[in-house]
């Protein structure tokens, strides 16, 4: 199936114009074309909702859309691969049907070290035991119990059907207790453990730690030595997409096609979807201003821009005890994301080739302990460290439909840097962050000079002036367990007719579609809160 999306690589325009949209009648409007405002208004309407999507930039998906980059190259600007969306809106919504294909990235996470080892981490547990067995005996067992941890706090919470604890309202730390019972463990692994903690808990083997290290701060702005980071590990492998638990894998067609089928889904049930319109002010229980001056009516407004912004389009009318949580929730960035083009694949000194087993599932250059609290020092005052923390994501070799034969696609998500330098800015020190980058792959690299043909780098600033993220904040504020749960904002605010279903809400980050369900579902059970 053709997606009508993604044959104009998102940019839906305008159906009508503004003035003959505010002419319409609307039950709800949604700000912001994001993935999960998308999932939102699909759900709105298949319940028979008039529904209109308005979305400032001219493509629609946010951070999860497809771009072009290069001269016949297609990347996703932030978004690299799909873990977390969840099977519950990809079966309603039709994905499969619409086009959606994934390849599960079986081949695990490998990991060179600049003493010349390497491990590859398979995600198919006796290939990777065997892995461990030979890379570092003694932690077998340990492996298997860190491991059985995520595994029984997954069961516990997000089980198979409709006890997943993401779907609907964030259960109370009270009904969270009794799912763990007396597994502490596990409980510590949601609450507090840092990801240093969990893994010296279960490795000896130092290099085996730092394998693992920058898998419990994914876009967070906290060091792996700091309380909490344990739970960004649990989050990243909580999802069960095609039935596979914390499987990840690439789209085909890029990220950005998961809002494009979205997109599809909602405009087939009748929502009307419509970019390039910048909305300047909310107003509860009335609707939306436009920067033109028209105003477009509705009784309901569902906001997928992030909490700050939507604080911003509100102004004076926004709850002041509501105002002061968003204000506490940090949203500054620290990573950047480098988009590459390549001629031919790195070659890893550790284990030489240019088309390997290990290029086909994700791939880390890892730092050493002392190397990561020296890089977050830096970031956090302003500098660039001596190396940065690289997952690296080759997107066309599973999906030549990417780049020009003969080309490669490289998608290089790094921490850490800071979202303001204390010398110059991102636009003076852009190259000099390009070049850290691929120094810091190059010692585990033959070739990344030689490779290398074309690169976007994007700093926290640029996410935020490019997909409107405030402080470049992919997750559109801190996962960390104080934001987290019921702690997290919800999709109700105490504003009558206004409502939220970014990534800002129950259950959190990265491209789940969740949060746009569980939006979509809080609208339609609050009375008197849309027309009939």
């Amino acid at each position: 199936m053709t997606s009508p999306t993604a044959a104009v690589l998102g940019k839906v325009g305008l159906p009508a114009s503004v003035r003959e949209l505010a002419s319409r009648k609307w039950d709800a409007i949604i700000v912001g074309a994001g993935h999960n405002g998308l999932a939102c208004a699909a759900y709105l309407a298949r319940a028979g909702r008039r529904v209109l999507v308005l979305e400032a930039r001219e493509r629609i998906g946010g951070g999860c859309t497809v771009e072009e980059p290069f001269p016949g190259v297609y990347m996703s600007p932030c978004a690299y691969l799909a873990g977390l969306l969840h099977p519950l809106v990809v079966a309603e919504l039709n994905l499969y049907e619409r086009g959606f294909q994934w390849t599960p990235a079986v081949n695990g996470l490998f990991v060179p070290f600049v003493d010349g080892s390497s491990i590859q981490l398979w995600d198919d547990d006796e290939a990777c035991a065997a892995e461990i067995r030979r890379f570092a005996p003694g932690d077998v067992e340990g492996w298997r119990a860190m491991n059985n941890v995520i595994r029984r706090l997954r069961d516990a919470l997000r089980p198979e059907g409709d006890r997943d604890a993401w779907i609907g309202d964030a259960r109370t730390e009270e009904q969270v207790d009794e799912r763990l019972g007396s597994d502490d463990e596990a409980r510590h692994l949601l609450y507090d453990w840092s990801m240093a903690e969990f893994v010296e808990r279960y490795l000896r083997d130092e290099r085996l730690q730092c394998a693992y290290l920058g898998q419990g701060v994914i876009g967070t702005n906290a060091s792996p030595f700091d309380p909490g980071t344990a739970s960004i590990r649990f989050h990243h492998a909580s999802g069960r997409l095609g039935g596979m638990p914390g499987m990840w894998g690439y789209v085909r067609g890029g990220m950005g096609m998961v809002s494009f089928y979205l997109c599809d889904a909602a405009g087939e049930a009748g929502a009307v979807v419509a970019s390039s319109v910048p909305v300047a002010r909310i107003i509860p229980n009335e609707g939306v201003v436009m920067e033109g001056g028209e105003r477009i009516a509705a009784p309901v407004v569902i906001s997928n821009a992030d909490p700050r912004r939507t604080l911003a389009m509100l102004g004076d009318a926004a709850d002041d005890a509501w105002r002061k949580q968003i204000e506490s929730i940090p949203i500054e960035g620290c990573t950047v994301k480098v988009n590459v083009l390549l001629r031919e694949l790195p070659n890893f000194i550790a284990r030489p080739g240019i088309n390997a087993p290990h290029h086909y599932g994700q791939i880390n250059a890892p730092l050493t302990h002392t190397e990561w609290k020296a890089a977050f020092a830096a970031s956090r005052s302003g500098e660039l460290p001596d190396h940065l923390w690289c997952e690296l994501y080759f997107q066309s070799v599973h999906d030549a439909t990417v780049a020009p034969a003969g080309l490669h696609t490289m998608s290089v998500f790094a921490q850490y840097v800071p979202y303001r330098f204390a010398r110059g800015n991102w636009e003076t020190r852009r190259d000099e962050v390009k070049r850290l980058v691929l120094k810091s792959l190059a010692r585990f690299c033959s070739n990344i000079d030689s490779a290398v043909l074309d690169a976007q780098v994007l700093g926290p600033p640029d996410i935020e002036q490019k997909v409107g993220l405030t402080g470049g904040h992919i997750f559109q504020g801190e996962c960390l367990p104080p934001f987290m749960g019921t702690r997290r904002l919800s999709s109700r605010t105490p504003m009558r007719g206004l409502y939220l279903c970014g990534a800002c809400t129950h259950p959190g980050g990265s491209v789940i579609g969740i949060n746009g369900r569980n939006a979509a579902m809080a609208v339609l059970s609050d009375p008197g809160d849309h027309v009939s």
